[in-house]
């Protein structure tokens, strides 16, 4: 699986990452509602155009209309690399979340879940075009988020605007973008900073990785290239890894050699590697940093200490937290259940933080 999917899939017990017949019915008892908007010709940053750009949604709960008969319970939830807005119903996220009485009780707020471009049953190069497909990249994917919302969906202001991994550093991009159009953001395991150094790199290693398989043939394979895929699986693997959570669920080297065995195998079962190349290098020009000043919404921002990724030695959230006034950041420390980057996911580790930003919005 790719990171995202599989850090919100990634069981409490020694198990596999792939969901069980128990969490896909789990998964099944939220109400929810499918659907396409398409944007009409559509020019990415790369001066590249689509005559038609398919965003998938789902949604729960209903819209709620002011005096004024605007949509004022509207809550976005983005997903990282590779996921899609369905892993946001795994019962870790959803049973924490939706409830009765809970944060984002889905009486009360209308929650909003995209597949981004690239990701699910959004256009994606393997729908045909392949390595033809547009290089869309960040900024891309938070316009077409923009679209669905304001256009598709008829949403002047969003009352939360949340994101995990690649969905964090999207919250990151709708503050200094559309700054007014959120009231509040909740960005979850990211920095604010350029991709570079060994974030960059084993982004890079991915992608070069499947490059180098004879299999990939310039993206034309009549089959996946396994070998390029099983590195990038691996690399994935490791990317999302919780050291004490891992020890603790597989301490024995059997069990540690069975798990990441059957991980990788299942991982490479469900990747495309030209989405997979398109995913990880959408990256490539995101920086909000010189601009962290224009993000004026109440922001709490939060990262984990076990975070292969974001390191927690960083210096950065104490330097952009000065520079941004309505934000709060906050480290969730490491323990032997708390999931490396996929803590994100988890939301027993943070759901009173959203409670909080929820209450200082009203």
């Amino acid at each position: 699986m790719i990171l995202a999917l599989a850090m919100a899939l990634q069981a409490s017990t020694p198990a596999v990452s792939a969901p069980s017949k128990a969490v896909a019915a789990e998964v099944s008892k939220w109400p929810t509602h499918e659907a396409d908007y398409v944007v009409h010709n559509f020019r990415f940053r790369s001066g590249e155009t689509m005559p038609d750009v398919r965003i998938h949604y789902t949604t729960l709960g209903q819209p709620h209309r002011n005096a004024k008969g605007e949509i004022d319970n509207a809550v976005m939830v983005l997903h990282g690399t590779g996921g899609s807005g369905h892993q946001f119903l795994s019962p870790q996220f959803a049973d924490q979340l939706y409830g009765p009485g809970q944060p984002l009780d889905i009486r009360k707020y209308w929650v909003i879940l995209p597949d981004n471009i690239g990701h699910g049953k959004s256009s994606k190069p393997s729908d045909g075009l392949r390595m033809k497909f547009p290089r869309y990249d960040y900024a891309d994917m938070v316009e077409l988020q923009h679209h669905l919302l304001a256009d598709g969906l008829g949403i002047i202001h969003a009352r939360l605007i949340m994101g995990t991994s690649m969905g964090c550093m999207h919250a990151f991009v709708w503050g200094e973008t559309y700054p007014d159009y959120a009231r509040a953001l909740m960005p979850l395991a990211c920095e604010p900073i350029e991709l570079a150094g060994l974030n960059r790199m084993w982004r890079q290693m991915i992608v070069d990785g499947i490059e180098a398989d004879p299999a990939w043939d310039g993206g034309n394979y009549k089959a996946q290239p396994q070998e390029g895929l099983r590195l990038a699986e691996s690399i994935l693997v490791i990317a999302g890894s919780a050291p004490l959570n891992w020890q603790k669920l597989y301490p024995k080297r059997e069990q540690a050699v069975g798990f990441v065995r059957d991980r990788i195998s299942k991982g490479i079962a469900s990747l495309d590697a030209n989405d997979l190349i398109y995913q990880v290098d959408a990256s490539r020009t995101y920086d909000p940093w010189p601009d962290l000043e224009k993000i004026t919404a109440p922001m709490m921002w939060l990262n984990s200490a076990d975070d292969f990724i974001n390191p927690r030695n960083f210096p950065y959230p104490q330097e952009a937290v000065k520079r941004m006034p309505n934000a709060r950041f906050r480290l969730i420390p490491e323990t032997d259940d708390t999931h490396g980057h996929g803590t994100h996911t988890w939301a027993v580790n943070w759901k009173a933080d959203l409670a909080d930003l929820l209450k200082r919005t009203e």
